[in-house]
């Protein structure tokens, strides 16, 4: 029989060869792009790690790292400041969703950082707000990116960045509605992105730190319709547990108590993990004496119904602002050849807490010691606080006159002429009339960035800030408060407008471009530097046309002419008063909370520095930390981040403080960026050796994260904006080829 081409064997088995490869390749293609979900989460998973199963970029491969490639959102207002986004982006099979400092959402290819889509929950307003990322969920073809953008929770098809109509409103749900106060008058915004268990985004807010804030209720939302399932009373009602640690009608009025930097989720067990700040007022109590569960608190809560399982309080009787700034990790640690399931949650006061995930009971002995009594009029703190007893604090927690910094003989008399006129105790003295050292501060220990847990090896990486500062408190009378700003005041917060995009917050700058501020008095007089405002010069833009006359409040503040005459500003009294606006407590409940005793500490988060503007304490100012949880020992710590001028020669970096926690990978590195030398940097996650430095377009402001785009590792941070791209940026790395 004559056989044609197309049936003769050689040519099947040609085809079918062809056929096979082909099938193997698309399963292949299609298998890696549904496993690219290794960083699908905030902090990468469901457990809050931190950390990628990747090994490709690797201790012995970093220097053929690569910038991949850059996306610019471009998405800054006329006139605006330098953006900076604290989004940890995630991958979903290979689509990067985050949020720009304008608080846009993006969706860009995970290998090109080519944009698909975007989002603008302002209409093109000016936008902003602290956005630290976005969740995830999908049934099917259902696939939806749920954020928050203001006071509102939005659903985005996750294909096309369109709203989802079924959800909500038309695809948006007030977070107002189901506060405590009236949804008109109060605006609660969420910072960080929620956590999803089967059917429901489980979330946190932010609210007011300041006298009748609303409470930080805990929710749970119907991904599918918005609708509002369960909410967990975190200022606790009559009748629920900790309704007892407060005075009786706390929950008309009390606040704070809130779970801002995220959650964690056991997915087996079905159980929600959650840490809160401080309640509100942070700084005076007397209006709510007692321990005040659940502020300061890790809270495990039954996912499905929000129902109370166990809590441990960190703070009893907050007057230090010492919130829990990130989600607990869940960890596993090894006890006496066994396994256990815990949790680690870090602090602002440098104390690791590990608790058992199924009771909360400590993996360490804690004991309750006694602590400062206060000298404020009518303030009733508790008398003991929790003190772990391992590991062994990640922070200083004690500044003796040995620990004062010495830039100059005269800078180190002034600080220490203030610190022996400061009532001062160590550890939890609270604040006074005449002034208390607060350290580490409301800045101090761990911030939301959070830590790193490595679960092939158990040991936990994180980074300590030390940020002492000065807490002054004063009487709070409305009738004696003026209505303008003191100079000084006025001063700083024309800075922040005006300078601070280019100076930075903190006036160091961004050498060479834009020159520190901190000595500006050693380097030019009072008239030279009005005038300097007033004319502009080089890079700088003339100023004269738009302070309107504020050039002398400027430099009071550029030259901290300070002094002793701290007041209490407008802005805090008029966002008490539109708090006590929303509240719904009685006329008669109004009178007498309008007539009861409040003080303000008009010094808050300020920090402490010489009178050059450089920090009051000796180095390392931020450490990264290797803690073996099994047994709660340090393998190595290590300053992180730098200021080159100030530090001395011979000496080690001198560390830098910021926000964004570390990621580690199983390629054995550490990698961390946020100090204000714009250095993102990778350690030995054995040692604590420093392998490999890339200096960025800006601070990196994120906490970083890695995936793998068609079989390739890629490291991404979001970075601030600077001159040249104000929106911030996106970088990713890979290695060449």
């Amino acid at each position: 029989m004559h056989r044609t081409g197309a049936d003769h064997p050689l040519y099947l088995a040609k085809y079918k060869k062809a056929v096979l490869s082909f099938c193997l390749l698309f399963i292949l293609n299609f298998g890696c792009r549904q496993k690219e979900r290794s960083w699908s989460i905030y902090k990468a998973d469901a457990s809050s790690t931190s950390y990628s199963p990747y090994s490709d970029i690797n201790t012995n491969n970093l220097g053929k790292l690569r910038l991949a490639w850059t996306f610019n959102p471009d998405d800054a207002t006329e006139g605006a400041r330098f953006g900076a986004s604290e989004s940890n982006p995630i991958v979903i099979d290979g689509i990067m969703y985050t949020a720009s400092a304008r608080h846009r959402i993006y969706a860009i290819d995970a290998g090109t950082g080519r944009q698909r889509w975007s989002f603008d929950p302002f209409h093109d307003g000016r936008g902003g707000g602290v956005c630290r990322g976005v969740t995830y969920w999908e049934d099917g073809a259902d696939k939806r990116i749920l954020f928050t953008g203001g006071d509102q929770l939005f659903a985005l098809n996750a294909e096309t960045g369109k709203l989802i109509l079924q959800f909500g409103d038309s695809g948006r749900v007030s977070m107002n509605i189901g506060m405590r106060d009236d949804p008109k008058l109060i605006s609660v915004k969420p910072t960080s992105p929620g956590i999803i268990f089967r059917d429901l985004l489980i979330i946190g807010n932010e609210v007011s730190e300041l006298y009748g804030a609303q409470p930080g209720y805990i929710r749970a939302y119907n991904v599918r319709t918005g609708k509002l399932v369960w909410t967990f009373h975190t200022v606790p009602k009559p009748g629920e547990p900790g309704y007892e640690t407060w005075p009786k009608d706390a929950w008309k009025y009390a606040g704070g108590a809130n779970d801002w930097g995220g959650l964690s989720l056991d997915e087996k067990r079905g159980m929600v993990f959650l840490a809160t700040g401080s309640p509100s007022y942070d700084f005076y109590g007397a209006d709510r004496a007692g321990q005040n569960l659940f502020g300061n608190c890790v809270i495990a809560l039954d996912a499905l119904t929000g129902k109370y399982i166990w809590h441990f309080q960190t703070i009893h009787h907050d007057l230090w602002d010492y919130d829990l700034p990130a989600p607990p990790n869940l960890v596993t640690i090894l006890r006496d050849g066994k396994k256990i399931d815990a949790i680690a949650q870090t602090s602002k006061i440098g104390f690791l807490y590990v608790l058992n995930r199924e009771t909360g009971e400590p993996m360490f002995p804690v004991e309750e010691r006694p602590v400062p009594a206060s000298d404020v009029p009518g303030e009733q703190p508790w008398p003991t606080q929790p003190f772990p007893q391992r590991p062994k604090p990640y922070s200083r927690q004690r500044i003796t006159e040995d620990d004062l910094s010495d830039f100059s003989p005269a800078s180190h008399d002034s600080l220490l002429k203030t610190f022996r006129t400061l009532r001062y105790e160590g550890l939890f003295t609270p604040p006074s009339l005449k002034g208390s050292l607060n350290f580490p501060g409301t800045i101090g220990g761990s911030e939301w960035g959070g830590a790193a847990y490595d679960p092939a090896t158990g040991i936990l990486y994180l980074k300590s800030n030390e940020s002492p500062e000065i807490n002054v408190l004063k009487k709070l009378d409305t009738t004696g408060i003026a209505t303008h700003l003191s100079g000084f005041d006025l001063g700083r917060q024309t800075y922040r407008i005006y300078c601070a995009g280019c100076h930075k917050m903190d006036r160091y700058g961004d050498e060479p471009l834009y020159p520190s501020l901190v000595d500006l008095k050693k380097r030019m007089s009072e008239t030279d530097a009005i005038q300097k405002i007033r004319d502009g010069g080089g890079k700088m833009p003339a100023f004269g046309g738009i302070l309107n006359g504020k050039e002398k409040a400027l430099t009071d503040f550029l030259f901290d002419r300070q002094g002793q005459s701290l007041s209490i500003r407008k802005g805090d009294v008029s966002e008490i008063e539109a708090n006590s606006l929303s509240n719904t407590l009685s006329a008669q409940e109004k009178s007498k909370a309008d007539t009861a005793a409040r003080y303000l500490n008009v010094s808050a988060y300020g920090i402490w520095r010489d009178p050059d503007g450089n920090p009051a304490i000796r180095p390392p100012w931020a450490v990264l930390n290797a803690i073996n949880l099994n047994t709660g020992e340090y393998e190595w710590q290590v300053p992180v981040g730098n200021i080159p001028e100030l530090r001395k020669p011979g000496e080690p970096e001198t560390g830098s403080t910021g926000s964004p926690g570390p990621m580690v990978t199983a390629g054995g590195l550490v990698w961390i960026a946020g100090s204000r030398d714009r250095s993102l940097r990778a350690f030995s996650k054995t040692n604590g050796k420093l392998l490999w430095t890339f200096i960025l377009p800006g601070i990196g402001s994120s906490i970083p994260c890695s995936y793998k785009y068609r079989g390739k590792q890629y490291i991404a941070i979001s970075v601030a904006g600077n001159k040249d791209t104000p929106a911030g940026s996106i970088l990713a790395f890979a290695l060449s080829d």
